[in-house]
């Protein structure tokens, strides 16, 4: 069953509304980022121990912000599909995804189907690079 307009604005509101938190908390992490290298631009640290420490809290806060970039180009994609009438149909085989599927991921773009073969597909055996 199509999704209804209501059901279209509702999501349409959720996507909005994420953007905005994104948006917002990308802004706050990078001027942190920022911050903290001018707060420290040698980046000294005092021992070895502190410096692997130091590395790796860099390193999560990079993964976390890019994994909020990632999230916010998926939400403007899904801002574009809503614009042009695609919102709610699966980029793979073109039919509906259920409204509960977009309610738990509203940038979602395929069936959940599609997206299960496709992270077979698209399966990652290497793990975390962290």
């Amino acid at each position: 069953m199509a999704l209804t307009p209501e059901q279209t604005q509702e999501l349409q509101r959720t996507v909005d509304q994420r953007h905005a938190a994104l948006l917002a908390e990308i802004t706050r992490d990078l001027d942190r980022m920022r911050e903290d290298r001018q707060a420290d631009p040698a980046g000294r640290v005092g021992d070895p121990g502190d410096e692997s420490v130091a590395s790796l809290i860099s390193d999560l806060e990079q993964a976390d912000t890019s994994r909020d970039i990632s999230e916010l180009r998926s939400l403007e994609a899904a801002r574009q599909r809503i614009n042009e009438g695609r919102y709610g149909l699966c980029s793979n085989c073109g039919q509906e995804i259920g409204y509960e599927r977009l309610r738990a991921n509203p940038a979602a773009e395929r069936c959940i189907s599609c997206q299960t073969q496709f992270e077979k597909t698209h399966a990652s055996s290497a793990g975390s690079t962290l």
